[in-house]
């Protein structure tokens, strides 16, 4: 909520624009039941009609300015909705990608959906608040000011019900703010339940657990019921409670004022005035602001709720360290997906210094994507120590890290803009010669001239782009920084073995440290070093070392290319 009231505070001018178009636009409120008693004292009542409609005409003027004030509200919202909405975002992605314990290799559904749902519910409520919420409050503040000015006599018929109820809802409030969550927190459990089950449909069958499942989905989905019974029974007390609010004023000036228009202390124009604004103005306003507390407000509070609760807190930076040189040292690094899972990295031990070239090779499924995940600090080891520049991973100063540090994986992201403003992302500084020198480097120069150069634009997700086109663009993004550590996650994996041996060549020339999760086993030929992982402890050594002491790797070799048996490394023309 402090991040909330920061972010509209930080257009407090916009909002500030809001509140005096909402003056303008409670002046209806404010004089209806003024303008309609002097047409009956001043008018009617004394046989002056003309008199009468004039002050009507008066009051559909008055209300005209009134529908100008609010169009000018709705004009000006975005000013403010939209900033509050991209700052939201902002906080969820960065939050995520600073999260030092997510061991996530798959996209973040968690993150989505709080992007998609629980932002977009505070995007629509924060509108509604101050479109609804803040319209009701002005005409409520305005009629009953308005009638305390017009029919003081009887003004305290309305302030007494109305402040009872007001603090009644408002004593609702927590509960029904409790019960709102735990109905969303019931719809998350059951979306929750039912995804896992079928996702796993195909094991749940062949394990014969399908009266389980249907039994597990069964009990939450009747939780979830429940707590929605729980929240319309709220919704009803809180209607009956407004409606006395807003029904009993009128009842008692039915009652009362008959007997003060006998005696002289009140008029007939002032009654009908205290009608207008109880009817018009007063009531409705109590019951809007009721409907919109309940269905906006709240969800507003469980949102950022929600968001609170489960967004990632960004890692803080105090006590961070900035590292002295840019060597990798890895020592018994051993990971597992869970305590009691077999790990798939076991007993790591690397040491990786500028100019190295590894290539990670082993069966598919086999961990070679969590090894990088663990050199880059996205994710944590369970057990041993990485090291960068000597300061351990998850103590490097992350902007270090994150500018030291670049992993390129099999997926290129290519989003819609200029082909300069793709390739720039990572290096905003990097000068339009530079981006071309990496363009070059990596062997997208065809590419460029095809597109049209740098000032060509893109389609939503690279539309028009082969997925090898894609990931020429995301190998020269990556080339124009000042990485020192670059890793390709199969990176290359939709180039032709040509293009491969040629930008991981060039990612090898350009200095720092490269290593290559191999999709082809000719980068493994290309490397300095092999890191063989079958399972087990990973085995490291150079590629002809590597053929006479691992099975595996001379299994790989012969699967790859059963003529193979020239230890000496391939280069990009007679790459495979």
């Amino acid at each position: 909520m402090r991040f909330y009231l920061s972010v509209l505070a930080g257009h407090r001018r916009g909002v500030l624009i809001l509140l005096a178009w909402s003056v303008l636009e409670g002046v209806p409120a404010f004089l209806g039941g003024r303008l309609v008693g002097h047409a009956v004292d001043n008018g009617f009542a004394v046989g002056k009609p003309w008199t009468g409609v004039s002050w009507l005409l008066v009051f559909a003027a008055v209300a005209v300015v009134g529908a100008l004030g609010q169009r000018q509200v709705f004009a000006r919202l975005g000013t403010v909705v939209e900033p509050m909405r991209d700052a939201l975002v902002t906080a969820v992605v960065h939050g995520v990608l600073h999260n030092p314990v997510s061991h996530r290799r798959l996209p973040d559904a968690s993150a989505v959906a709080r992007i998609t749902r629980h932002v977009e519910v505070v995007r629509d409520a924060t509108a509604g608040v101050l479109i609804q919420a803040r319209a009701l409050v002005v005409t409520t503040v305005a009629a009953l000011v308005g009638l305390a000015t017009t029919a003081g006599p009887i003004a305290w018929l309305v302030t007494i019900p109305v402040a009872a109820s007001l603090v009644l809802f408002g004593l609702l409030l927590p509960s029904l703010a409790r019960r709102q969550r735990d109905a969303v927190l019931a719809e998350e459990h059951t979306a929750e339940q039912t995804g896992t089950v079928l996702t796993g449909l195909r094991d749940v069958v062949a394990c014969g657990a399908e009266a389980e499942a249907a039994q597990d989905i069964a009990r939450e989905v009747d939780h979830q019921a429940r707590t929605t019974v729980r929240v319309a029974w709220s919704n009803a007390l809180r209607g009956t409670v407004i409606a006395l609010g807003g029904l009993l004023p009128v009842v008692l000036l039915l009652c009362i004022a008959p007997g003060m228009v006998a005696r002289g202390s009140l008029s007939s124009g002032a009654v009908l005035a205290a009608v207008v604004y109880l009817t018009q103005s007063v009531h409705p306003a109590l019951r809007g602001l009721a409907n919109t507390t309940s269905t906006v407000v709240l969800r507003l509070m469980v949102a950022l709720r929600r968001l609170a609760e489960a967004a990632p807190t960004p890692v803080e930076q105090d006590g961070k360290e900035v590292p002295a040189g840019t060597e990798v040292t890895v020592r018994g690094l051993t990971f597992g997906w869970s305590a009691h899972a077999e790990p798939v990295v076991r007993d790591l031990d690397l040491d990786l210094r500028p100019g190295d070239h590894l290539a990670v090779v082993g069966p598919s499924g086999i961990g070679k994507s969590t090894v990088a995940g663990l050199l880059t600090g996205i994710m944590t080891a369970e057990r041993g120590t990485i090291l960068f520049g000597g300061v351990a991973m998850h103590r490097v100063t992350p902007s270090v890290r994150h500018h030291s540090i670049a992993l390129i994986p099999q997926e290129a992201y290519v989003f819609t803009g200029t082909v300069r403003e793709n390739l720039a992302l990572l290096a905003p500084w990097a000068s339009d010669s530079d981006l071309v020198d990496a363009v070059t480097a990596v062997g997208a120069g065809p590419l460029l001239q095809r597109l049209g150069g740098l000032d060509a634009r893109l389609g939503h997700a690279g539309e028009g782009l082969s997925a090898g086109e894609a990931q020429l663009l995301a190998l020269a993004r990556v080339y124009a920084t000042n990485a020192s550590v670059v890793i390709l996650d199969e990176a290359t994996s939709h180039l032709d073995p040509a293009a491969e041996a040629r930008a991981e060549l060039a990612f090898a020339a350009r200095g720092g440290i490269l290593i290559v999760i191999a999709h082809r086993l000719s980068s493994a030929l290309r490397a300095d070093r092999v890191l063989v992982m079958d399972g087990g402890a990973p085995l490291l050594g150079a590629h002809a070392d590597l053929l006479k002491s691992s099975t595996l790797y001379g299994q790989l070799m012969l699967a790859w290319d059963p003529t193979h048996s020239d230890p000496e490394v391939s280069r990009p023309d007679g790459a495979r």
